[in-house]
């Protein structure tokens, strides 16, 4: 048994310092450990919980994730476990939300409506397919701290991922400004 222990941490210092550098979501164990919360009352819960620490089945989706499905969605940009379709509740009722390699499609459950949006890899972009399947840009990567975000006139205007850069976007959006010249 020790040589086995001994051989798995081998086997992930070596996985960790030779793989890529991410974190990575670690989809197949949050899902896991989502599906484990929903199982029944608390006690149920943690009878589920330590069972799966004993028969090493969170070890071995840790392992997976560590080694491969998050190599995987550092590589591709896409997680093999995401794909399918997911409920999501909001504050105005239930959406259906199907993820693909390509970006999602939302459905609202409410009245059937339902949106695509589509990652454009060569643009580093967000797109919205329009109902007539051309697509548009609604917002593109500049750098880790900044978008370019659509304006009225129909240009784009960069704007910083803090509080006063989407502030001040709203108020380009809105034709707000306070100074107008």
């Amino acid at each position: 048994m020790r040589k086995l222990t001994l051989t798995v941490a081998v086997v992930c210092l070596i996985g960790a310092m030779t793989l890529p550098s991410c974190i990575g979501s670690f989809s197949l164990t949050n899902k896991l450990l989502t599906w484990n919360r929903q199982v029944g009352s608390k006690f149920v819960n943690e009878l589920v919980f330590f069972a799966f620490w004993v028969l090493p089945v969170y070890e071995v989706s840790g392992l997976a994730d560590l080694l491969v499905l998050n190599s995987i969605e550092f590589w591709s940009g896409t997680n093999p476990v995401e794909a399918g379709t997911h409920t999501i509740k909001g504050n105005d009722g239930e959406y259906l939300v199907t993820v693909d390699k390509k970006g999602y499609t939302i459905k609202s459950k409410n009245d059937g409506s339902e949106v695509r949006l589509n990652y454009k890899k060569k643009e580093n972009a967000w797109a919205m397919q329009m109902p007539d399947g051309t697509e548009q840009i609604i917002f593109s990567f500049v750098d880790d701290t900044h978008i370019a975000l659509p304006t009225p006139d129909g240009q784009s205007t960069v704007v910083e991922l803090s509080d006063a850069g989407l502030y001040a976007y709203s108020q380009i959006a809105t034709g707000s400004a306070f100074a107008k010249r």
